[in-house]
């Protein structure tokens, strides 16, 4: 199975391109996710939708905003509660970790993969086969 990040932006307008990706293919939906971290004592949010893998191909994408948007336990903002109501609407819980942030890393794709990592560690991405 090809499990890979794409990244649509920093959570700005591109948030409304990670909804509408949820809405259109709400069965294929697995997981939603927000990636809390701090940057430079800012406390910031990624969120990530997990799709079920194709089939066939075996692809399992995770689209992505990355660290644009302030964390909502500490700020709440109108950005996470668009991607809350849609939780609501296709009856999907947020899942919420505690991150580094991808600045920690050398280069976009080791963030990637810790972060591919993570969720195969936690259960919501299957192991490679």
């Amino acid at each position: 199975m090809i499990q890979r990040f794409i990244e649509l932006g920093e959570g700005y307008s591109d948030l409304y391109e990670l909804i509408e990706i949820a809405r259109a293919q709400k069965e294929r939906v697995k997981y939603l996710l927000a990636l809390n971290t701090e940057i430079d004592g800012n406390p910031v949010t990624s969120l990530a939708i997990i799709l079920n893998p194709t089939q066939p191909g075996n692809f399992q994408p995770i689209y992505f905003c990355r660290e644009g948007i302030p964390n909502p336990n500490k700020i709440p903002n109108k950005r996470f509660d668009l991607f809350a109501d849609l939780a609501e609407t296709i009856e999907k819980r947020i899942i919420e970790l505690e991150v580094k942030h991808s600045g920690a890393f050398a280069e976009k794709q080791l963030f990637f993969q810790y972060l591919i990592g993570i969720l195969r560690m936690n259960r919501y991405l299957p192991p490679l086969s």
